[in-house]
């Protein structure tokens, strides 16, 4: 029995066509594939529909832990505030119509008012208990101040919600300098999904951005020590293989993805 359940972001094949990268996702052996809005609304854009994927989904077999990303839901002023959720909204119900378990909600990009950040999701959360697909709070190494799993965590604190969670992700960990020792001051009900890949040495921690991600076994970090912070505490759910390489979309996707899943079991389940 699996440590772990495994799915693939869909930023890892990023170039390959939306119904092919399901297709894909499946035939290499994953669980679940996280979906990107721009893609689904490129692809509604273009004649597409959301039956066309619901469809899709169903017959691969693959669940959806996430779908990625609602925007300036915590840095919007109180002007703007109510359009920007309407639009975190619409995008929370076709998130649900897709079968979707939550969306992630990205973090203030500048510093942030942690008690309005707390407010803000709880109200994010509750219309998506409602609609369906449950906001989850991200943190991202390179932005000024919520960097670390500590500030996720914040917000979820200060939303009071019992159903309130957060996205953990290994690179940004490093990226903003914070410690994956903090995991175990988690509780797995607090993780809607841990992406999962590996950092360099060779560019300054500082510098690096997205696209310097590597496949897990490819970098310096103690990735084996992460899986064992997440089986510690109980953690059972997804780890998503999340990667922004131009040199892996120039691959076969399939290869791709076979290569990572790979890579991901072989250090989480011997963790």
């Amino acid at each position: 029995m699996s440590a772990f359940r495994y799915s693939l972001n869909a930023s890892t094949i990023r170039t390959t066509p939306l119904l092919e990268k399901i297709s894909v996702t499946a035939e290499a052996g994953y669980e679940g594939i996280e979906l990107w809005f721009d893609e689904v609304e490129a692809y509604l854009a273009a004649g597409g529909t959301l039956q066309t994927i619901s469809s899709a989904i169903q017959d691969s077999g693959l669940a959806i832990p996430t779908m990625i990303m609602l925007r300036d839901w915590w840095s919007a002023s109180a002007e703007e505030y109510p359009a920007v959720f309407e639009t975190c909204l619409g995008r929370i119900r076709i998130a649900a119509e897709l079968g979707a378990e939550y969306v992630i909600a990205c973090p203030h990009r500048e510093v942030p008012d942690y008690d309005l950040g707390g407010l803000r999701y709880r109200e994010l959360l509750e219309a998506g208990i409602k609609a369906g697909a449950k906001p989850a709070v991200e943190f991202l190494g390179f932005v000024e101040a919520v960097t670390k799993i500590e500030d996720a965590l914040q917000v979820v604190e200060k939303s009071g919600h019992p159903e309130a969670t957060l996205v953990l992700d290994p690179f940004h960990v490093f990226r903003g300098g914070g410690t994956m020792e903090t995991i175990a001051q988690l509780k797995p009900a607090q993780i809607a999904i841990s992406h999962f890949n590996d950092a360099v040495d060779t560019i300054p921690r500082a510098q690096q951005m997205d696209p310097d991600r590597v496949l897990p076994g490819d970098g310096h970090l103690d990735l084996t020590r992460y899986c064992q912070l997440l089986k510690q505490i109980g953690y059972d759910g997804w780890l998503s293989l999340e990667l922004f390489r131009e040199d892996l979309w120039q691959q076969d996707a399939l290869s791709v993805a076979r290569l990572g899943l790979e890579r991901m079991q072989a250090i989480a389940e011997n963790a």
